[in-house]
């Protein structure tokens, strides 16, 4: 069983693999689909925006059976996406979480068109934008561009909630968990961790 940290290294050195095209394409034989027939023990969970260019088995250059894998539009936690993390938590023992946005989420862009316009979402949509709505009201009027800084409010306010969630901040005390935040760039393909 491998540590947190030792977790986070294989997913940046996937990465790495990933950016310069020279992926390894690990455990995707017909032999770790049988192995896998008998159980999982992911070692990574990996909590993303549901954005077609951001596939985290590809990002960070992982196969079948690696990654704990939950995607919502802009990472929005709910009550869906935190049972999943917990549930990855306690029934495997996966000892990283990283939380991973994205450079020009659409879901956070709708949310600021939808604050700038004191405006509501459309159908179930409004309940994405409520979720996300905090981290652009943090940011707003803040110098920079407001769709980034967004963003990495996003990351960062979920990182928190994750910490904040009585169940998974047992282990984080403990020292079984590491919470991690990080930031996907869409032209470099660069994964940076921006709340260790």
């Amino acid at each position: 069983m491998i540590n947190a940290d030792q977790a986070l290294q294989i997913l940046m050195e996937g990465n790495k693999r990933f950016m310069a095209a020279k992926p390894l394409y690990p455990n995707l034989t017909p032999k770790r689909r049988k192995e896998l027939s008998k159980g999982q023990q992911p070692f990574a969970i990996i909590f993303g925006c549901v954005d077609s260019r951001v596939p985290p088995e590809l990002v960070f250059d992982r196969g079948l059976g690696d990654l704990f894998v939950i995607r919502t539009a802009g990472q929005a936690l709910d009550g869906a996406a935190l049972c999943s993390i917990e549930f990855g938590v306690e029934k495997f023992n996966i000892p990283l979480v990283m939380v991973l946005g994205h450079e020009k989420c659409g879901a956070v862009s709708a949310t600021i068109e939808v604050v700038e316009k004191k405006a509501v979402a459309h159908g179930q949509i409004n309940t994405l934008v409520e979720i996300i709505k905090p981290a652009v009201d943090k940011v707003m009027g803040q110098p920079g561009d407001l769709l980034e800084n967004s963003v990495r409010a996003n990351i960062q306010l979920t990182v928190d909630k994750l910490k904040a969630s009585p169940f998974l901040s047992k282990y984080l005390y403990k020292g079984k968990i590491k919470i991690v935040g990080a930031r996907y760039d869409l032209n470099t393909g660069v994964v940076d961790i921006i709340m260790p």
